[in-house]
């Protein structure tokens, strides 16, 4: 069953974060097998909320264990330390057996 890494994501220095840790999240999204679905900047909450205008990123994984095994890796760790003071993120994981389309 596919699974989707959704994350909700407010940025204090979109320069560092662009320049630093969106490009390895992306080698690393794409070498541990998964793809985005979504990556978009100004997402306003309708209900709820995680600060102002966050961005969001919902990645596609053949299965709960592929998105378990990029986020628990140690290159994916040294990625998110990139992020620190940079980024504050929410991140849901979620597996389905109604993909989607």
């Amino acid at each position: 069953m596919p699974a989707y890494l959704i994350v909700s994501c407010v940025i204090h220095d979109r320069a560092a974060f662009l320049a630093g840790y969106a490009p390895e999240a992306a080698r690393l999204t794409q070498a541990f097998g998964g793809r985005y679905v979504l990556r978009a900047p100004g997402g306003a909450w309708l209900e709820g909320g995680f600060g102002a205008g966050p961005s969001v990123v919902i990645s596609e994984w053949p299965d709960r264990a592929a998105a378990e095994r990029f986020w628990t890796s140690p290159e994916y760790a040294a990625a998110k330390a990139l992020r620190e003071g940079v980024a504050e993120a929410q991140v849901l994981l979620i597996e389905t057996d109604q993909p989607l389309g």
